[in-house]
């Protein structure tokens, strides 16, 4: 009987799935913490070939960690901030990039209610106009993150949802390039966005953020039709639209940047 249940028990504890990856605070750890990570990713429903494919060649990126460590706390005021940030340059940009498009932005606008000012208000301060999407290999930077103890449980689930998109197939891991800490794209989504938010808008069968305009644009709308955005309505500080904008940076300074940008677009005071 004590031999049935030892036996039951080693059973059960062989069918059991294997022990989380542990967290690491240097690199020392970080190969076995990897090896331990692609099967839970595969567990998580990721393809093989995509694990491979995603995680060839991938170390530890000090620099990543060196970002992650010293974030300035923002400490401007909105208008140091906005002053800055809400310039001639972007302005007659993003005037001159509606003026040329505006069947596509009013098709976005027909589907999500976002109008053009707000859409690219966001996409110039996010990454002026998709001219600085970063070149950190979005893998590498989650893995990294992921393995680091400060935000381990955050970016694991960010690794995951980076690996969904390449097991999508909407692009392959060498176009998978972006800021530091994982976000892609000319709107700088999160992977976890990525995943929910993107949308392919310009019909070639993938969702594509880095190069494709209509699917940034929309899949931006999207996120924030998703927040509750009300077609028609003002975006002003105090509204219902604002306060969906916040959702999309919850700094308050930031938000306010972009309301303040979208209306001088649009022509407003």
């Amino acid at each position: 009987m004590r031999r049935s249940v030892l036996f039951a028990f080693i059973t059960l504890l062989s069918a059991a799935p294997a022990a989380a990856a542990q967290c690491g605070q240097d690199a020392s750890g970080f190969p076995a913490w990897l090896e331990a990570f692609k099967g839970e990713a595969t567990s998580a429903g990721i393809s093989q070939a995509t694990v491979t494919a995603a995680f060839d060649g991938v170390t530890y990126d000090p620099k990543t960690i060196g970002y992650d460590r010293n974030q300035k706390v923002f400490k401007q005021s909105f208008e140091e901030f906005s002053g800055r940030m809400v310039n001639a340059y972007r302005i007659k940009k993003a005037q001159a990039f509606i003026a040329k498009n505006q069947a596509l932005l009013a098709r976005i606008e027909e589907r999500f209610g976002v109008p053009g000012p707000v859409l690219t208000a966001i996409w110039g301060l996010e990454t002026d106009f998709g001219a600085n999407i970063g070149n950190f290999q979005t893998i590498r930077s989650l893995a990294t993150l992921a393995y680091d103890c400060r935000r381990s449980d955050r970016f694991h689930d960010e690794l995951i949802n980076a690996l969904k998109i390449l097991d999508e197939g909407d692009m392959p891991p060498s176009a998978l390039r972006g800021a530091w800490a994982g976000e892609l794209g000319q709107t700088q989504f999160m992977p976890s966005s990525y995943i929910k938010f993107a949308v392919d808008f310009d019909g070639d069968g993938k969702r594509d953020l880095l190069h494709s305009v209509p699917d940034v644009l929309a899949s931006t709308a999207n996120y924030l039709k998703s927040y509750g955005w009300v077609a028609g309505q003002p975006w002003d500080p105090g509204t219902a639209n604002f306060a969906v904008i916040k959702e999309w940076n919850k700094s308050d300074i930031y938000a306010r940047t972009i309301a303040l940008l979208a209306n001088r677009i649009a022509g407003e005071s």
